[in-house]
């Protein structure tokens, strides 16, 4: 193992070889080196080596470093290894869930999914057709009464004895084998027990079975790729695509046969003066190095295996051998690559750059898709896509392009508790969508209580979210507060089974100016001050200020309208038909009050004692 250092100790590259001598030395002697190779030479000042017990070792060993001190010389994917899973926990009623993290023995694991939106139609999917519960356990244990997800048809209600254990088993068991990919099975044994039913005369069962095919079937019908590649089982598909000078490795998940989605990586250390860029098959050697070494495989609690290496990868490049020619920035062999990830998986990995069949389209789609993703990046590169470009990978969001980046963002407001009102304003597609925009009247609360407000407009906006599609679903709910109002949000999202790491509070710094604010996580993420100069903090104080303003010119009309019928109210001999043509008259309660008593008593039906009355009660 060597490393390359400039004058300043700061790393340039780090490679490995079998003979470290030769290859060092190869560097600075003898050969024609490659435009990037010799501006790197040209920076060397010191090297280093470390000598491994096996090539194994190496390998692992400079994957490690690669990601952790980053050289500017050698290829760098962002090291991202947070992929959502589908998870059934080890409950005697399972809940179902979206997991990301270390795997736990006691819980079954679906996955990995390229992203949260192929996790959240899987769970949309498993709710409407088995109705499995997605509450929390403490949620579960402490309902008295089945919630609204029963009375919408998305969950069985096991809480209160609705089923039994084996009838919810029975569910868990059909749902799995969906998530596996045995479709035609569940469809199978649904039409035994429909049929089973409706002979028992248990007609209604009977009915609920039938709707859960039917659901199922337009499932299915819907995403054309379940049909096409049944028995297919699990299949990552790689492609590296380049333009103007941008490197983009696309990565689509099929699991279980069903193509999951895809999700794109942007190497960095790509860029130098002389404009070269790696080889094609380079920089897949290093995805696959950096995307694939050290995962580790859990058993769950039904003993089947967590694995990210999926038994096929299939390549839009063969992988070709690297010899000690300096002029490669590549020192892993793809042979020695190869039997690594064979020895990690506990399986034989194949590789394929000419696949036939359905693998053939989908590597067709991958290659569709990097290019795509490339172009996107181009453009994203100023303004408001500079902005939402940095939030999301701030935030760390799971998006194929930034189009499906929507916010969400709420806001309380209220004059010393009267004419409370919330807003909810909506951040997608790249602007404000003031179509989307929604106030609600907030009742029955203590005047004042924030809490209780924010609690209210949550319940009432999220209600019936497992109705929405997957795109009106928010990455981020925003809340214009601190830590009591987003330990609001956490228990309402919590109680309705959402991911409460949608959640992101934004405090206001001191003199409450833009820049000071700090983001506030449900999820137990360590808060973030970004700072005056953070380009994703301006997109959220854009958000945050227009939540603002249309709560707070929606509480005023509100409050206005109030007090302009309740002081009318009380004047004695004032119906609705006087109100109505005072106000008309003089364009409403502060014209009538800067009327003198003769306008007042010009107005038709009010006579002179009366527009005194009016006066006098006015001022």
């Amino acid at each position: 193992m060597y490393r390359f250092f400039d004058e300043a100790g700061h790393i340039l590259y780090v490679g490995k070889a079998r003979n470290l001598k030769k290859r060092v030395s190869s560097y600075f002697h003898g050969k024609q080196l490659s435009p990037r190779i010799a501006l790197m030479v040209g920076k060397i000042a010191r090297y280093e080596t470390t000598v491994t017990r096996s090539e194994t070792e190496a390998l692992i060993l400079e994957n490690n470093l690669i990601k952790e001190l980053a050289p500017p010389f050698n290829i760098l994917f962002r090291d991202d290894k947070s992929y959502p899973y589908v998870m059934l926990t080890g409950h005697q009623f399972p809940r179902l869930a979206s997991y990301r993290g270390k795997v736990d023995k006691r819980n079954h694991y679906f996955g990995p999914f390229p992203n949260s939106w192929a996790v959240r139609n899987s769970v949309q999917i498993l709710q409407k057709v088995f109705r499995l519960r997605t509450c929390e356990d403490s949620v579960f244990k402490n309902r008295s009464r089945p919630c609204l997800l029963h009375q919408i048809h998305r969950c069985s209600a096991p809480c209160v004895g609705r089923l039994s254990v084996d009838q919810y088993g029975q569910d868990v068991a059909q749902a799995t084998r969906f998530l596996e990919g045995d479709h035609s099975r569940v469809l199978s044994e649904l039409e035994k027990e429909m049929h089973a039913h409706s002979e028992a005369m248990e007609f209604e069962m009977a009915a609920v079975l039938r709707d859960r095919i039917a659901d199922l079937s337009s499932v299915l019908q819907q995403q054309s790729m379940d049909t096409v590649a049944e028995g297919e089982g699990d299949v990552d598909v790689i492609a590296v695509a380049q333009m103007e000078g941008m490197v983009c490795v696309n990565l689509a998940m099929i699991r279980g046969g069903r193509h999951l989605g895809d999700r794109a990586y942007f190497p960095k250390g790509l860029r130098t003066t002389s404009g070269e860029l790696p080889s094609p098959p380079e920089i897949l050697e290093a995805f696959i190095a950096q995307h694939y070494l050290e995962e580790k495989i859990d058993e769950s609690a039904s003993g089947a295996t967590t694995n990210l290496i999926p038994p096929v990868l299939v390549l839009n490049h063969a992988l070709q051998s690297i010899s000690d020619d300096v002029s490669k920035l590549s020192d892993v062999p793809p042979e020695d690559l190869h039997e690594l990830l064979n020895a990690q998986a506990g399986r034989k990995i194949t590789f394929l750059h000419q696949p036939q069949g359905q693998r053939r389209h989908w590597l067709a789609m991958a290659e569709g898709n990097a290019k795509i993703a490339l172009t996107k990046r181009l453009v994203e590169t100023g303004g408001q896509l500079a902005r939402a470009r940095a939030l999301a990978d701030i935030l760390a969001l799971d998006l194929e392009s930034l189009e499906q980046l929507r916010i969400e963002c709420f806001d309380i407001s209220h004059t010393s508790g009267e004419a409370t009102q919330a807003s909810c304003v909506v951040y997608a597609k790249n602007a404000m969508q003031s179509s989307e925009y929604r106030r609600f009247n907030i009742n029955d609360i203590t005047p004042g209580d924030d809490y209780a407000a924010m609690r209210q407009v949550l319940q009432r906006r999220y209600a019936n979210f497992q109705e929405l599609p997957v795109d009106k679903i928010p990455q981020v709910i925003l809340i214009d507060g601190g830590k009591g109002q987003v330990e609001m949000a956490r228990q309402v999202l919590t109680e309705f089974g959402m991911d409460v790491g949608l959640i992101v509070g934004v405090a206001k710094g001191e003199g409450r100016k833009v820049g000071l604010e700090t983001l506030i996580f449900a999820d137990g993420r360590p808060a973030l001050e970004l700072g005056i100069d953070s380009a994703a903090l301006l997109l959220v104080a854009q958000i945050r200020d227009e939540a603002h303003r249309f709560a707070i010119t929606g509480m005023r009309a509100k409050r206005a309208k109030a007090r302009t019928v309740s002081r009318l109210e009380e004047i004695e001999g004032i119906g609705a038909k006087r109100r109505q043509k005072l106000l008309a008259r003089f364009g409403g309660l502060r014209g009538v009050a800067n009327a003198s008593i003769e306008e007042i008593a010009s107005v038709e039906g009010v006579s002179l004692t009366l527009a005194e009355q009016i006066y006098r009660q006015l001022h």
